[in-house]
């Protein structure tokens, strides 16, 4: 009987004052359960994460920098705490939104073609925390951008955390 409620729930139509109709992006209530990756992207568990990591693959920290202020002319962030996260991620704080504030899309497709060197075949991990939104809208976002093997880690830093490994202080990318 579980099973089948579950399945159920699953299947439900989502709210839709929770979602962009036009983009199908989610825009409020980050901070849920996210029951399936987006589509064209491989969700993926911690083992994986520090596999492709070792191979190359770029790891993109999309966790939102809660009350910190980004000057649109120079790029720069100032920052209201510092940020902890998967050694040697590149950190690109708000582009998990579902609608970003302005400058921050392109400044975010353009930091990932650059950590990319240009090769949208490269695969790349998504992530922020775990049950959070942001992370699928960004994946969802680099997939619709080109990327052909992008990666989501839902467990995130929560889930690095949970396995016994370390963090390291990490700064907006640039």
């Amino acid at each position: 009987m579980l099973l089948a409620f579950l399945l159920l729930a699953l299947q439900a139509p989502a709210d839709p004052a929770l979602f962009d109709a036009a983009t199908g992006y989610r825009t409020a209530r980050y901070r849920a359960v996210v029951p399936a990756p987006p589509e064209g992207v491989t969700r993926i568990g911690v083992d994986e994460v520090r596999a492709l990591h070792a191979k190359g693959a770029p790891l993109i920290d999309v966790t939102p920098a809660e009350g910190a202020i980004r000057d649109p002319a120079s790029g720069h962030w100032r920052l209201a705490m510092p940020h902890d996260s998967l050694p040697g991620a590149h950190w690109f704080p708000e582009a998990g939104r579902g609608v970003p504030a302005a400058g921050i899309e392109s400044w975010f497709v353009m930091g990932v073609a650059r950590v990319t060197h240009g090769s949208k075949a490269r695969p790349l991990v998504v992530f922020c925390l775990a049950d959070c939104w942001m992370s699928w809208n960004a994946a969802l976002r680099l997939h619709r951008a080109g990327y052909v093997d992008v990666r989501w880690f839902a467990d995130g830093i929560d889930g690095w955390k949970e396995a016994g490994l370390p963090v390291k202080r990490v700064v907006p990318a640039r």
